[in-house]
Order: structure tokens, then C-alpha cells, then sequence
């Protein structure tokens, strides 16, 4: 065996699982910078996604986001935190082209994708699972995968494997009805599905809302397991102080802006920030 690799197919040279559950290559084409509504262009350099000075809200309703900007690169995990009404779902909607972005731009691997759709942006390589409404209940655990495969044309059982290697309680599940599971598992569906897609980029809005402190450690150790494939994750995160804990890169939004910014360990360490947002 060469020296620095493993001999375990499914790890890299790191000891990390297999990166081909993740698509670094991405299918999205450069188009000029002078675009029309949905086309793109390049801007190289910078942060793997980026929602850029973001600026916006919904509809014709007043602007939520003020300048507000949040980012991740890969192998990264980055939280979004703060106090309710903050605008963390809104900054990460934001990103994902579910409200409109009056000022400022999204950018994802160089590209500007601020008037893609998010059917467009799925495409391009963005998996984001929602707080809610994110499983089929009716439909089976392998069936809810399947469907998160649906922009794949190619065998899509390898990932699925890997899926159920990252969350076996899948595989003993994967005949059961996704609405008879317990909380937690249907947020492994709502994960597993997203990454079926073989995304570029996985963003996240509360996986951990509604679950027991067992439950949320259990997720919060799969995430990492998946941020070691290099996959970048962007995370809205409820549990500020043990969100924080695992986050490489960490924002602190307040009335839609960015009151503090750092690495986890630099916001678990402020002493405004934990007794503003983290109980002292």
C-alpha cells in the first residue's frame, strides 16, 4: 500500500469516507456576465458558496436581510445563529433563491446563481433540507431516497449504499413507511434524500428541531461525518452553544444582519456573544 493512502475503498487518504457521495465537479455551464433572469456568470475566487451582502425579503414585503452575508467552503461546516426572528431560515432561503435578493449576489463555486430558481440551483449541485415538510410520509424509507435521486441519471445504487452506511437505521427501515419513524430518523431521510442527489453543497435549516439531546448528538456526529468527504455544510441551528461547538466558521445574525462572525471556538469564547445568544 502506498504510503498516506488507505486500503479501505471507501475512504480517501484521510481516513475519510468516500467523496463520491458529494459532486465536486458539478454540472453547471458559464455564461457571459451580461444575463438575462436565470443565467449566470463567473467570478472566480472566494468562498465555495456564498450569499454575498444579501439584501431582500419576500414578494413586494419589506426587506428582511440587510447586508447580510454568509458563506462556506469546502470541508467547512458554517452555522447561522441567533435570537427568533433573527432571519437565520430567511438568510438561508435567501441562498437557496426562495425569496427575492434585491442587493447583493449568490455565487456557488465561482458562479453567480442570484436568479437561478432553486429547481435551477438543485441542479447546479445546492441539496438544502427544510425544517419541515421534508419526507413523503406515505411513501417507503428507500422510496423517499429514490425520490431524491430524481435529476440522476446514472445507477444511483452505490450512493444509496453509502447513505445507509452513514445512517444504518435506514437500511433495517427501508420497507417501512418514512411517516411511522421517530423524529430523528425522519431527519436522517430528510438528509439521506437530499444527498442522494450527490450535491456540491448541503444546506440545512434546523435538522435538530423537535429531538431529544441523544438524537441531536447522534445528527450532529453524522454532519461531521459528512463535512469529512469535503462536502461543504451550511447550517441553521436552534442549539446555538452545541452547533457552535462543531462549526468551523459561524455567524450571529440579528434583525437580518451580521452582528458577529468567527470560528466557532472565537464566538463560543466572546463574552458578548454568550451572554447575548449562548446563557452566559
Amino acid at each position: 500500500m502506498t504510503a498516506g493512502m488507505s486500503d479501505n475503498p471507501y475512504q480517501d487518504d484521510k481516513g475519510n469516507k468516500d467523496a463520491s457521495i458529494t459532486n465536486t465537479a458539478g454540472i453547471g455551464t458559464m455564461t457571459p456576465a451580461h444575463r438575462k433572469s436565470g443565467e449566470t456568470h463567473s467570478v472566480k475566487g472566494g468562498p465555495f458558496l456564498i450569499g454575498d451582502t444579501m439584501t431582500g425579503g419576500y414578494g413586494k414585503g419589506p426587506d428582511i436581510l440587510h447586508d447580510c452575508t454568509i458563506a462556506v467552503d469546502k470541508g467547512e461546516i458554517a452555522v447561522i445563529v441567533g435570537p427568533n426572528g433573527a432571519g437565520k431560515s430567511t438568510a438561508m432561503k435567501a441562498v437557496f433563491g426562495m425569496l427575492d435578493v434585491r442587493a447583493g449576489a449568490v455565487r456557488l463555486d465561482g458562479e453567480d446563481i442570484t436568479t437561478l430558481t432553486p429547481q435551477d440551483r438543485v441542479i447546479r449541485g445546492m441539496g438544502f433540507v427544510p425544517q419541515t415538510q421534508n419526507i413523503f410520509t406515505s411513501m417507503t424509507v428507500e422510496e423517499n431516497l429514490e425520490m431524491g435521486a430524481f435529476i440522476r441519471r446514472d445507477d444511483i445504487s452505490d450512493t444509496m449504499e453509502q447513505v445507509y452506511d452513514l445512517f444504518p437505521i435506514l437500511r433495517d427501515k427501508r420497507d417501512q413507511a418514512a411517516g411511522e419513524l421517530s423524529g430523528g430518523q425522519r431527519q436522517q431521510v430528510a438528509v439521506g434524500r437530499a444527498l442522494m442527489t450527490q450535491p456540491k453543497v448541503l444546506m440545512l435549516d434546523e435538522p435538530t428541531a423537535g429531538v431529544s439531546p441523544i438524537v441531536m448528538d447522534e445528527l450532529f456526529d453524522r454532519i461531521i461525518e459528512v463535512s469529512r468527504t469535503g462536502l461543504p455544510i451550511l447550517m441553521v441551528e436552534q442549539n446555538a452553544r452545541q452547533a457552535l461547538e462543531i462549526a468551523d466558521k459561524g455567524y450571529v445574525l440579528v434583525q437580518g444582519r451580521n452582528a458577529y462572525t468567527g470560528t466557532g471556538k472565537e464566538l463560543l469564547a466572546d463574552p458578548e456573544v454568550r451572554k447575548s445568544f449562548l446563557g452566559g
